[in-house]
């Protein structure tokens, strides 16, 4: 009985130790010497890829997209763009197939309708009126076929942070209108900002809104 009650003992404070050094290893050593390394090797990627403005004020991160709404007035449930910024995908309103409202991180995700959902198709339908609505001006006018997916669908997490170079160029005369720029200085802002294929192959270009966003204001502000 009582080798039994000894070797129980044993094993018990042989799994402590256990426990105890593979909490130190895993729990403690371990994470401060991956954050060590990531803070030396790529400190920005690190701590959020966080995006500043000319002011070295945060703005946001660039893996995360954000909404550019007017401030909602008294009575509206709905947030209404703001036309002088370029806008990101749909995260809210109209065509959007996310379970998201407002590019809030805590919720991401889309909703199961197929693509034949009426649902879907309708919302579809409306945000591409939407879009071509808001980015004709008076000497230019956009056509239903020049409007791309993105610019009518979220994407699957609802926080996709880019866009298409063809959506932001879609932008560029209502951008133009409304900053009172030309429309030579805004695609240039475009072009400057569109990322081409990683490692050249690699998914498709794209346009970070936020950072667009950033340069556009910039350039304003030098105008002024």
């Amino acid at each position: 009985m009582n080798n039994s009650a000894a070797n129980t003992g044993r094993v018990l404070w042989a799994g402590l130790r256990a426990l105890l050094v593979l909490t130190v290893v895993c729990g403690v050593l371990y994470p401060l010497a991956v954050t060590g390394i990531a803070q030396v090797a790529f400190p920005g990627k690190a701590n959020g890829s966080e995006v500043t403005d000319a002011s070295g004020r945060v703005v946001g991160s660039e893996l995360i997209g954000q909404s550019y709404n007017l401030p909602l007035k008294e009575g509206e449930e709905t947030p209404t763009p703001d036309l002088k910024w370029f806008q990101p995908r749909p995260s809210n309103g109209l065509g959007t197939n996310s379970v998201n409202t407002q590019y809030s991180i805590i919720l991401s995700g889309a909703t199961n309708r197929s693509g034949d959902n009426e649902d879907l198709i309708t919302w579809v339908k409306d945000a591409k009126a939407a879009v071509v609505k808001d980015n004709s001006t008076a000497d230019h006018k956009v056509k239903p076929s020049d409007v791309p997916a993105d610019a009518v669908t979220s994407s699957g997490s609802g926080l996709d942070p880019h866009i298409s170079p063809e959506y932001a160029e879609l932008q560029v005369h209502r951008i133009a209108e409304k900053n009172h720029l030309t429309v030579a200085q805004v695609d240039k802002l475009v072009a400057d900002h569109t990322d081409g294929r990683i490692l050249g192959f690699v998914g498709e270009p794209r346009v970070n809104v936020l950072q667009l966003n950033i340069a556009l204001k910039q350039l304003v502000a030098t105008q002024g």
